[in-house]
């Protein structure tokens, strides 16, 4: 039985600085029709960056939709046209002053696929040495330095809640421990 839904027309309802907003109306698979209203998104690359002697680089950052600081890995959108590589190297060094010799590519995920089309690929970050620290002048970050065991635990008890930094480490997990 084919469960796909059939996309009939799209409109555009909102653009803002990096998204837009779309309401779709689709044909379900049983003839019926139905509206769908997507977030549109460029996507993303997310590190995990592991240095020589253990520890995880990690960013603190305010986040305006939760009102809170929150502990997340480097991460950032992608630019048009940009290759999500080339993304995962730029934003590491932009968030923390850091580079690395060594990309691991670890998968994609999907955030919220429910209303948002929102790609996020993820990579391991190895051979890290210091560059220059940047990025977006209305962006502010703190890093922090965690081993792997740390990092697991701050999951455990909910102190990372972002779901690019939790598969991040799941993915590391899984490949390459």
């Amino acid at each position: 039985m084919d469960i796909s839904e059939k996309i009939l027309k799209e409109e555009e309802r909102y653009t803002g600085n990096f998204l837009k907003v779309s309401n779709i109306d689709v044909e379900l698979p049983d003839g019926n029709l139905a509206s769908r209203d997507v977030i549109r998104h460029p996507g993303a690359s997310a590190i995990l960056p592991l240095t020589d002697d253990g520890e995880v680089i990690l960013v603190k950052q305010f986040r305006t939709a939760l009102n809170k600081v929150i502990i997340e890995v480097p991460a950032g959108k992608l630019e048009k046209g940009e290759e999500p590589i080339l993304c995962a190297k730029r934003e590491l060094e932009e968030e923390t002053g850091y580079k690395a010799k060594e990309f691991k590519y670890l998968g994609k995920i999907c955030t919220v696929p429910g209303f948002c089309d929102e790609i996020i690929h993820l990579y391991l970050a190895t051979g890290i040495y210091e560059g220059i620290k940047g990025g977006d002048e209305d962006e502010f970050t703190e890093i922090i330095k965690v081993s792997i065991e740390e990092m697991k635990e701050m999951v455990k008890k909910g102190d990372i809640i972002d779901t690019k930094s939790i598969n991040c480490l799941c993915q590391y997990m899984l490949q390459c421990q």
